[in-house]
């Protein structure tokens, strides 16, 4: 028996010594010694001794990352050195301007600089006493935190004790880097970072939201500062957080003589980073930096709203000091802001591929991420019940890497008197009174009743093909049913990846057709702007209305990023068709359509107002022997003239097919308009 132990007391270092060694190779080197199976399978091992004798367990071996009973409350802690916030730069003579304020109380230094990411996450500090992790503090108000060890403790990355640190490496021509590093397993050591939670993991996470038809988490950020203080530690210890150090506090200072050694020694001791620091040497480099960053931003793996620029030299840091409540030596670059407030106006659903019914927030235009945004995707019913968002509510707005902004929340302080909870119902009645929708068991969004996804794309394939919109040869009904049903195409952008090989082995097709069908979709990769609009089957917009807003806005990137007030100033465009458009181009599935069609080499095209019929408008009654009503549209446009379905005050002309109609040719006389026959229309369009 007392073999067994010390051979298990044995044995238990070295597990816990290659646990440790994986766990650093893996979250801080970004390598991996070992399979994960063959990870877990030595965990195991080591439960299962620890199992068997709980005197060997020790408060830093790998096995005491679990969540332990929840808490009442968080005890608060005072900071040893408060957590203070930095002043903000927005531009490169800012950042200037800082260093120049520095050089000034400091004239005889030579600044050299450390720069970082400036990581989107919770303010953390780690304290370690002789190695080992004894506390988790939150930043709280700079002076005060939060007590949140229990929690931090389940961090997967987060070390429970620290490795011997080696020799810094460091730049020869810095004499300060060279000095041996003390052991930071000995005295109080605080890593000061981020708790984050990377893009990849919050979007799984939020799947799975979906997969159980639980409301999605709004952003990473507040997903992260939320898990910290949550009271259970089984719920921290469940969701992908990651610590990710920026700073070292020691009692001695000299123990710390630069900034950049921080991240040489972070990285030694077994503590994650960014990945981004940078040691630069004149302010020219700083700003070539924070440029590069901003170009790279969006591909790096956690959320980002700038830089953090600091002076090197700690000794300098320090005796610049600390003006109001900032660091002289140091400053953080922000980008565009990805959160602003403003003011919703109206709440339009629209209806997506699929049938479903997705409300979209309609508000004052504000920028966001260096964009201007006017409308946000409120996901479904419950979204709206959830964030309770009215119109005439004033909200944030995020924009944190995607397509569509989203709402975060509602500053109820600033809501009017009167608003009304949003009738979900009652708006999808009043929007679309010819349709019915109903909403399944479990399911969290309205469709389409007794309509299929697949149904909903066959009409969409045959009105994108049709001769008013891309005209499409050899894309017939029966031909579109026969790419849905074959799983060919799931969006209308799939019709310009189908290749002859796909195509020929159907039934009742062959080579020849399969090569009619593809020449005939290449052929229409450059469509013009309003027939590509049209062909879209953006509700309410027919072919007039396609022509009126290309004449506005000139292409579709115009078009998407219009207001509502720039929409209604179209001719014959009122609130419906304008909100329409609105909740058309706030639809997410949409805006990817489009990028994809972009990506296929899709190129719509505004034609020029040129022709001997610019600015003379046309209207057909009866029926045309020589031509369709569709392509006498067609001829018209391309000489530069405007074809209308009514008689109007602006029509020049009524191209009579036969019998004029009463009521046409009341209005025709009416507004002066000429009546012309066919054989008249002929020679114009000569």
């Amino acid at each position: 028996m007392k073999k067994d132990f010390l051979e298990s007391k044995e044995r238990v270092v070295k597990l816990r010594d290659l646990i440790d060694d994986y766990r650093y190779h893996y979250h801080v080197l970004d390598e991996s010694i070992m399979s994960d199976a063959a990870a877990d399978s030595l965990k195991h091992e080591l439960a299962q001794i620890e199992e068997k004798y709980p005197e060997l367990i020790t408060p830093d071996s790998p096995t005491q990352k679990v969540a332990g009973t929840a808490l009442d409350k968080f005890q608060k802690i005072v900071h040893q050195v408060p957590m203070i916030s930095l002043n903000d730069a927005f531009n490169a003579n800012e950042i200037r301007a800082w260093l120049e304020r520095a050089q000034k109380l400091l004239p005889a230094a030579k600044f050299d600089f450390l720069c970082d990411i400036k990581m989107d996450g919770l303010a953390m500090s780690l304290i370690y006493e002789n190695g080992r992790l004894t506390q988790a503090v939150t930043r709280g108000d700079s002076r005060i935190g939060e007590d949140v060890t229990r929690n931090v403790r389940t961090i997967d990355n987060v070390p429970l004790k620290l490795r011997k640190p080696e020799t810094a490496n460091g730049d020869q021509k810095n004499p300060a880097l060279n000095l041996k590093s003390p052991d930071f397993r000995r005295g109080r050591t605080e890593i000061r970072g981020e708790v984050v939670i990377f893009k990849e993991d919050f979007a799984k996470l939020n799947q799975q939201r979906r997969a159980n038809h639980e409301p999605e988490f709004a952003n990473p950020r507040n997903l992260a500062a939320g898990t910290i203080r949550q009271l259970d530690p089984k719920i921290v210890a469940a969701r992908p957080l990651r610590f990710l150090g920026y700073d070292i506090l020691r009692d001695d200072p000299a123990d710390i003589p630069t900034n950049q050694f921080v991240y040489e020694i972070l990285k030694q001791i077994g503590v994650a980073t960014s990945g981004q620091a940078k040691h630069l040497k004149t302010i020219d480099d700083v700003i070539k930096y924070v440029d590069d960053l901003e170009l790279r931003r969006k591909t790096l793996p956690f959320n980002t709203d700038g830089a953090v620029i600091k002076i090197n030299n700690r000794a300098e840091f320090d005796e610049l000091g600390v003006v109001g409540k900032s660091p002289r030596a140091a400053i953080a670059f922000k980008y565009p802001a990805e959160e602003a407030t403003t003011i919703v106006r109206d709440i339009v659903i629209s209806i997506g591929r699929t049938g479903a019914a997705t409300p979209v927030a309609v508000f004052d235009p504000v920028v966001v991420a260096g964009t201007t945004v006017q409308h946000a995707s409120l996901h479904n019913a419950d979204e709206i019940a959830r964030l309770d968002v009215r119109i005439g509510d004033t909200v944030i707005i995020y924009k944190a890497g995607e397509i569509i902004p989203q709402v975060q929340s509602v500053l109820e302080e600033l809501r009017p008197k009167g608003t009304k909870e949003f009738d979900f119902k009652k708006a999808l009645h009043d929007q679309y009174p010819e349709l019915e929708f109903e909403r399944g068991d479990g399911e969290v969004a309205y469709r389409l009743k007794n309509t299929s996804s697949e149904l909903i794309l066959t009409k969409a394939l045959q009105h994108f093909a049709s001769r008013g919109a891309l005209n499409i040869e050899s894309l017939g009904e029966k031909n579109v049913e026969t790419l849905v049903n074959n799983n060919l195409v799931n969006d209308l952008a799939d019709l310009y990846l189908l290749n002859i090989l796909d195509l020929r082995d159907l039934e009742g097709w062959g080579e020849v057709s399969a090569r009619n069908l593809v020449n005939a979709v290449a052929d229409a990769k450059n469509p013009t702007l309003a027939k590509f609009i049209f062909g879209l089957g953006i509700r309410h917009v027919g072919a007039k209305t396609a022509q009126d807003l290309v004449k506005k806005f000139n292409s579709v990137d115009r078009l998407a990023h219009a207001s509502l007030e720039q929409l209604l100033a179209v001719d014959g465009i009122g609130q419906v068709v304008a909100e329409s458009i609105l909740a058309w181009f706030a639809d997410e599935d949409n805006l990817k359509l489009l990028e994809k069609f972009t990506r296929l080499g899709v190129r719509p095209h505004a034609e020029k107002l040129s022709g001997k019929l610019v600015n003379l408008n046309f209207a057909i009654t009866g029926t045309l022997k020589t031509m369709s009503r569709e392509e006498a549209a067609d001829r018209i446009r391309s000489l530069g003239g405007e074809f209308q379905t009514s008689v109007g005050k602006s029509t020049n002309y009524l191209v009579a097919g036969g019998e004029v109609s009463s009521s046409k040719r009341i209005a025709a006389e009416k507004f002066g308009t000429k009546i012309i026959s066919e054989d008249e229309f002929l020679k114009l369009l000569k």
